[in-house]
């Protein structure tokens, strides 16, 4: 069918190796070197080099060293690639019920090289252009020639092309994750760092190396803008089997069967007969209450009153409540607020896979033993009422009464809280601080922002970050023990200049005055430059023969100037941008360049070179110069 379109372009077909004719398979993932078309007349494509992973509820934030990513595309290349498509280049936005899949936080940055904000990512972005500028470079002879390769040592290769007319680019390659080593190819030594790939586009110059950073780093920070909150509170009234748009149904259904994805609400309501003789109303030993859901959080009511939450994970969405419940001689109501978190987006027979109370439901300590809820009448209402009377519009919420001031609900589940504020000045992009709140959703002006999840705390293990080494979504993981998000962008473009509407609906319970407006801005900038680097700019140098030398290079966003070197050495510094500190030896005239030409600009440039900073503090050993520069 696709091909009978006759659209005049290939049709590539994504991870799908019997693509058939003349369907091009293509590859996604981490690396793709290996990866093979399934005809020899087919190029080799990688539609999603994954620049990082998606963040989950519950999760650390994963990060994948640029380091890393120039080396896979570069290995790639080498190996035959003929094209290399990034996922996410971009990061972006889940804002509304959007996420693509289980758990997955409403922020979708992917560690990519421009992050959620629109803002460049340092030295990701940086490092990858010169990635595309190198081969760009090695272009003419790439598509020439299929590659020669050589063995440089052990773990060493030389893979080069050569064209008829003369053009050749040579991929030096370390897959060592230890040791960096010195290899001889042609007439010349090259140094070849860890897991590392560096790029000779004439055979001879080396202008790029993927475990070498000439971009600068950049520290972000969110900086609170000058916006205070008024607010006030409404609480959600848990329905009553006698509200209207109630269905009623013999056993417990399914949640997206019931909803259609309308809501991530489905509220599951029964009655529950009590005798005045139970033996637990003498005793005081609450009979049990065990809910079987297959997720993904659930919220539990006896009577109007919480008495529990629980929730799953993207590992296993399934949970089960098991507590001990008050009842009462009589009639006895169990509500059940069930929540959906996102859809499956991965595997197959979506059909079967399920969302909310499928049970068993029983109750243990009855005089008749375990009673069996699971078959008795259930009724069954799509939503929260705040969502039908469509509270997060300013329309909406004029249809009920709202507290505020010492009548504010604080702490509360089930909650809705308003305000109003004028845009921040300036243009930088805006986040909404959420860690004061537990679990919900939020609007600015009857937009969606999306889920928000501060309570959920990331778990797992993060240790010190190594680039060396295959990478997996498991490895240099961040933010363990705090919220998976706390943070949530709000675009400028959804905003006036005064009277943006925000309206947030917690359903844990949390602190409303702790919500706060930032701005996105860099706070600094870094280089860390090694003696000898391979550069861009070396080529050219070499052949107008002169001799190159790299430069360190700090450029702050427009409207900020460099105020202040936090940092500089030249010697044997250590640590990264943020955390740099002074190693065995340091040049004492380290901070004088800086000083003298960087303080007042947007953006400078330092030679690296002893006598820019007072002599060789080391003789005989290999510098790098680190500087860390803030921006205001």
């Amino acid at each position: 069918m696709a091909v009978g379109l006759d659209t005049g372009v290939p049709w590539i077909m994504c991870k799908q190796d019997d693509a058939p004719d003349p369907v091009i398979n293509t590859c996604n993932g981490f690396y793709c070197e290996n990866f093979t078309p399934n005809a020899k007349y087919k190029p080799k494509m990688w539609t999603e080099n994954w620049t990082g992973w998606y963040t989950e509820f519950g999760g650390a934030v994963p990060t994948r060293p640029a380091e890393d990513i120039a080396f896979s595309v570069a290995r790639f290349i080498q190996n035959g690639g003929s094209f290399v498509n990034y996922y996410m280049y971009h990061g972006g936005t889940n804002f509304g019920r959007t996420a693509s899949g289980l758990f997955i936080a409403t922020s979708y940055d992917y560690d990519a090289p421009i992050d959620e904000y629109g803002l460049p990512r340092e030295p990701k972005w940086g490092h990858l252009r010169d990635l595309h500028r190198a081969i760009k470079l090695s272009e003419p002879a790439l598509v020439s020639a299929d590659p020669t390769v050589t063995s440089l040592g052990s773990n060493q290769e030389a893979h080069v092309f050569k064209s008829k007319s003369g053009a050749c680019a040579a991929f030096l390659a370390n897959y060592d994750t230890k040791y960096s080593v010195k290899v001889t190819f042609g007439s010349a030594h090259y140094e070849l760092p860890r897991w590392s790939i560096t790029i000779l586009p004439d055979c001879k110059t080396a202008v790029f190396n993927t475990a070498r950073l000439g971009a600068q780093s950049s520290e972000k920070k969110m900086v609170l803008a000058n916006t205070a909150f008024s607010w006030q509170s409404y609480n959600e009234e848990s329905p009553s089997a006698d509200d209207q748009d109630v269905t009623v149904h013999d056993g417990l259904w399914e949640q997206i069967y019931i909803t259609r994805d309308t809501t991530d609400y489905l509220w599951y309501m029964t009655d529950v007969q009590i005798d005045s003789d139970e033996g637990f109303l003498r005793s005081g030993q609450d009979p049990l209450l065990t809910i079987w859901s297959a997720g993904h959080a659930l919220h539990v009511f006896i009577n109007g009153q919480l008495s529990g939450t629980v929730y799953g994970g993207l590992e296993n969405p399934k949970l089960t409540f098991s507590n001990n419940v008050k009842l009462r001689a009589g009639i006895n109501k169990v509500t059940l607020l069930s929540v959906a978190v996102g859809l499956s987006n991965v595997g197959t027979h979506f059909e079967t896979w399920n969302v909310g109370v499928l049970g068993p439901v029983t109750l243990k300590g009855l005089n008749e033993g375990t009673r069996d809820l699971s078959k008795q009448k259930w009724s069954y209402k799509i939503g929260l009422k705040g969502e039908a009377l469509k509270l997060h519009t300013v329309a909406g919420s004029s249809s009920v009464e709202w507290v505020e001031g010492s009548q504010l609900v604080e702490k509360q589940p089930m909650t809705w809280y308003k305000t109003t504020f004028d845009a921040p000045g300036g243009n930088e992009p805006l986040g909404l601080d959420m860690s004061s709140m537990g679990k919900g959703q939020l609007w600015i002006n009857g937009q969606s922002i999306g889920r928000h999840w501060p309570g959920y705390i990331a778990h797992g293990n993060c240790y010190a970050c190594d680039y060396a080494g295959t990478y997996s979504d498991q490895k240099c993981r961040t933010n363990c023990g705090e919220p998976s998000q706390r943070w949530y962008h709000v675009p400028r473009s959804w905003l006036k200049p005064s009277g943006n509407f925000l309206v947030v609906f917690e359903e844990w319970g949390g602190d409303p005055n702790g919500i706060a407006l930032a701005k996105r801005t860099t706070a600094s900038v870094c280089a860390d430059i090694f003696e000898g680097q391979p550069t861009m700019k070396k080529r050219g140098m070499l052949i107008a023969g002169r001799i190159s030398r790299p430069k360190a290079h700090l450029w702050c966003p427009p409207g900020q100037k460099i105020s202040k070197i936090n940092f500089a050495s030249y010697g044997m510094p250590e640590g990264s941008c943020g955390n740099f500190r002074e190693g065995s030896c340091h040049a004492h005239k380290s901070y004088d360049a800086f000083q003298k030409n960087c303080i007042g600009k947007q953006s400078c440039s330092v030679t690296v070179a002893p006598e820019v900073f007072g002599g060789d503090p080391c003789p005989g050993s290999r510098k790098k110069l680190s500087v860390e520069a803030a921006c205001k």
